[in-house]
C-alpha cells in the first residue's frame, strides 16, 4: 500500500510579513495569496524491512533509522523528520517499515512557501495512512506548529493555510493562533486576466530568510516605527488587493503592487539588494506596472503584472537577467491525498 499527497505552493499577492507574529498578535495581519499550480509531493511506502527511510527525491538526499524513535533533527531532512517525530509522539505509529518520500517543484527557500508546504504535504501522507479525521484549520494549525514549534523554525502562518485550503484568499491573523481564511470568488475572466499578466520570474539570486524574519521579529519588539508603520501599510494593502481583484479593475494591481514593493523594502534590511533593484527596475521600463519580491525577500522568486500586450517584452528583458519564467496556473484544489 502507498499512500500519496499533493499540496500546491502559493503566489503571495499582498500583505506577506503582516502575518508573522508578533506583528499579528499585536495588531493582526492580513495576507492575500493565491495557490498555484507547482506543488510539494509525498508518498509513504510500507515496506518489509525494519526500517524508516526518508528521501527528498529532488534533493537527492537519504537517510535511514530503526523504526519506533526519534529521528535526530540535525540539519538534513528535518521538516520530513518533525513531522514523522509528531506523528509518532501523538498517533503511534505502526511498528513496521516505511519509505516516506518527497519532491517539491520548486527550490527550497524560492519564496513560494514551499517549506510549509511540504510540511503540510507529509502530514498529509500520514493523515491518509491513519486516516486522521482533521479539518482544513487543524491540518494548517497542526502543520503550523511542527514547524514553528517543534523544529523552531521561525515564519508566518499564511503558507501551511495557502497549501491546505488551496484557491484565491484572503486570510486574517490574530493573536492566540486565530486565523479566519476568507475564500474569494473571482469571475472566471478576471482571474484568466490576472493570470495571464502576472509574470512569475526565479531570479536565481540565492536567498536565506533565517537573517530577514528575526530582525523583522526585532524591529517589532523593539517598537520600530518605521518597520511597523511599514507592515501597516501592508496589511492595508491586502485589503485594497481583495477590493480590486473582486471589482476586477485589473489595471490598478500593478500600482498596488509597486506600492507594497516600496513598503517591504522598510520592514527589514536585505529584503531587497542590488540586483533585485536591478530586475525591477527593467522589468518596469520594459511595461510591468509593479511587481514583488516573493516570501522573506532576498532572492528567490518575483512577480511582476504585465498588463496589455507588455508581458513577452517584460518576460524578454527579465531572460536577459538570467533567471528562469515559470510557467504557472492558479488551482482550487488545497492538500489532495489519495491511496492505492
Amino acid at each position: 500500500m502507498i499512500f500519496f499527497s499533493k499540496a500546491p505552493l502559493r503566489i503571495g499577492l499582498a500583505g506577506g510579513g503582516t502575518d508573522v507574529s508578533p506583528y499579528s498578535d499585536l495588531f493582526g495581519g492580513a495576507v492575500l495569496n493565491a495557490a498555484i499550480s507547482l506543488a510539494a509531493h509525498a508518498s509513504i511506502e510500507l515496506i518489509t524491512e525494519n526500517k524508516i527511510i526518508i528521501e527528498a527525491l529532488d534533493r537527492n538526499e537519504k537517510q535511514e533509522f530503526a523504526t519506533g524513535i526519534p529521528l535526530p533533527t540535525n540539519g538534513t531532512l528535518d521538516l520530513l523528520k518533525g513531522v514523522y517525530n509528531r506523528i509518532q509522539k501523538d498517533h503511534s505509529l505502526p511498528s513496521a517499515g516505511l519509505r516516506l518520500s518527497t519532491f517539491v517543484d520548486a527550490p527550497a527557500g524560492s519564496g513560494l512557501g514551499t517549506s510549509s508546504t511540504l510540511v503540510v504535504a507529509v502530514l498529509g501522507a500520514f493523515m491518509e495512512m491513519l486516516q486522521l479525521p482533521l479539518t482544513k484549520y487543524q491540518v494548517a494549525q497542526y502543520a503550523y506548529d511542527i514547524e514553528r514549534n517543534d523544529l523552531q523554525l521561525t515564519g508566518g502562518k499564511q503558507d501551511q493555510y495557502a497549501a491546505t485550503f488551496g484557491g484565491i484568499n484572503f486570510m486574517e491573523f490574530y493573536d492566540a493562533d486565530k486565523v479566519i481564511v476568507n475564500p474569494l470568488t473571482i469571475p472566471s475572466e478576471y482571474l484568466r486576466t490576472l493570470e495571464n499578466n502576472l509574470v512569475l520570474y526565479f531570479t536565481a539570486i540565492s536567498r536565506d530568510s533565517t537573517s530577514i524574519i528575526p530582525e523583522q521579529v526585532n524591529n517589532v519588539l523593539t517598537k520600530n516605527e518605521t518597520s511597523i508603520n511599514a507592515m501597516h501599510h501592508l496589511k492595508e494593502q491586502a485589503k485594497m488587493m481583495k477590493e480590486v481583484l473582486l471589482a476586477g479593475k485589473l489595471d490598478e494591481l500593478g500600482e498596488i503592487l509597486d506600492y507594497g514593493f516600496k513598503q517591504k523594502r522598510l520592514m527589514a534590511k536585505n529584503i531587497s539588494n542590488n540586483a533585485i533593484e536591478a530586475i525591477y527596475d527593467a522589468a518596469k521600463n520594459a511595461g510591468a506596472t509593479g511587481g514583488k519580491i516573493s516570501g522573506a525577500g532576498g532572492g528567490g522568486f518575483m512577480t511582476f503584472y504585465c498588463p496589455g500586450n507588455s508581458r513577452n517584452n517584460v518576460i524578454e528583458t527579465l531572460n536577459s537577467f538570467g533567471g528562469d519564467v515559470k510557467k504557472y496556473s492558479f488551482v482550487d484544489n488545497g492538500l489532495t491525498t489519495w491511496s492505492i
